[in-house]
């Protein structure tokens, strides 16, 4: 009776509309955006003006005995023509404003229909939780009942036709939220039918109130926040697999950083690691490390010993792209031990001079496909000092 589940399903509800509010105020004008928002703030109305408490306010509030009533069925009808309006948009095609439009108006005559009928009927005795089954044969307010009962499970069996048939001509994020959002309608569905059979039943005399206060509120509740999901997974699914791709590509890149970790730091070529921040913010910081530390060592990178390992590796592998790593990752690691080894007077190389021998013109730094596949080379067994040296003993026009 406190209504402690209707206010968390609401809350949550409206929690992902708050979340995309911001697109809809960019988007404004973008229709199935605005389905979206609509289905998430409906559901999570519904759940509002559903609750006990909520009841007992706007009757009071209202000055007349179970006002929340229709209020509550309107929601209700309304949310059922939202859904029909997603998924309308959601399948696009060239009549789909049309579409859009005749659900809008068909349920706009369900909400018409249900003002009406709550206006000719008698309800004086306010009921929070069993309206339905307590004016079950009370004149115009029955037909009020059977009206938004009836449009709902219109509706919800719709959609979830609609979902689950069309689920299967699509792969992805999508396909996942269509049979999602097929099974939240027909939970959904289970609301409708659960309040109709115990309506139905106090036409003929019995009792099964239980399924009007009890199975139907539970089934509403489940149904509601499946469907919300299935609609978010479509949004929702591209940009988790951009964040598991970025991540991923964070992590490959974490030895390449490693090696070039003493230029970065010397130089101070490294921005302030991000903290809280996406895979994405992430990798773009991880990548801009590894470029700057490339490009300082630009004069450095060997071409003659990049086409000596590379030539080497084909050899020896017959696969080009793995032979490019591999001579990246020689070049690379011969250049970071340049750059650290100072040169004296007499162009010996030390350690800890800021400067050496530099080439007239190393190679272009590789692009980021590239680096990632050198990265995977040095976080492997493989001894890059004994291909450097073995490339070095080679006839130059090996192949």
């Amino acid at each position: 009776m406190n209504g402690l589940v209707n206010y968390l399903s609401c809350a949550l509800l409206w929690l992902g509309l708050a979340v995309k509010a911001p697109d809809l105020i960019r988007h404004r004008h973008d229709p199935y955006l605005r389905a979206i928002c609509a289905v998430l703030g409906l559901a999570g109305l519904c759940f509002f003006l559903g609750a006990p408490p909520t009841v007992g306010a706007v009757n009071r509030l209202g000055g007349t005995p179970n006002l929340a009533a229709p209020l509550t069925y309107a929601s209700i009808t309304a949310y059922s023509a939202a859904s029909q309006v997603l998924v309308v948009y959601w399948r696009g095609g060239p009549a789909v404003h049309r579409v859009a439009r005749r659900w809008i108006i068909g349920y706009a005559c369900v909400l018409v229909g249900i003002a009406a009928a709550f206006a000719l009927g008698e309800a004086p005795v306010e009921r929070r939780t069993d309206f339905d089954t307590y004016y079950a044969g009370t004149p115009a307010v029955r037909e009020m009942i059977v009206l938004y009962l009836v449009g709902h499970l219109a509706a919800a069996s719709v959609t979830t036709v609609t979902s689950l048939r069309w689920a299967r001509q699509v792969r992805g994020p999508l396909r996942v939220g269509l049979a999602v959002l097929g099974l939240g309608t027909l939970c959904s569905a289970g609301y409708s039918v659960a309040k109709l059979t115990a309506v139905i039943a106090r036409w003929t005399g019995r009792d099964w109130s239980v399924l009007a206060t009890g199975v139907s509120p539970g089934a509403a509740g489940l149904g509601a926040l499946v469907t919300v999901a299935g609609v978010l997974i479509p949004l929702a699914g591209p940009r988790l697999g951009r964040w598991h791709l970025a991540r991923r590509t964070y992590l490959r890149l974490a030895p390449l950083e490693r090696v070039l970790d003493g230029v970065l730091t010397r130089r101070a070529l490294r921005l302030p690691r991000p903290r809280l921040a996406s895979p994405e913010t992430r990798l773009m910081w991880r990548q801009t490390s590894v470029h700057n530390a490339l490009s300082h060592l630009g004069g450095r990178l060997d071409p003659a010993l990049y086409d000596r390992v590379r030539r080497a590796v084909l050899h020896d592998t017959g696969d080009p792209r793995h032979a490019e790593a591999v001579a990246w990752a020689v070049v690379i690691t011969a250049a970071v031990e340049e750059d650290g080894a100072p040169a004296d007077a007499t162009g010996a190389v030390h350690p800890a001079d800021p400067t050496g021998p530099v080439h007239p013109a190393g190679p272009p730094v590789p692009g980021p496909g590239v680096l990632v596949r050198v990265a995977d080379v040095l976080a492997g067994p493989l001894d890059l000092a004994a291909v450097r040296e073995r490339a070095a003993a080679a006839p130059t026009g090996s192949a």
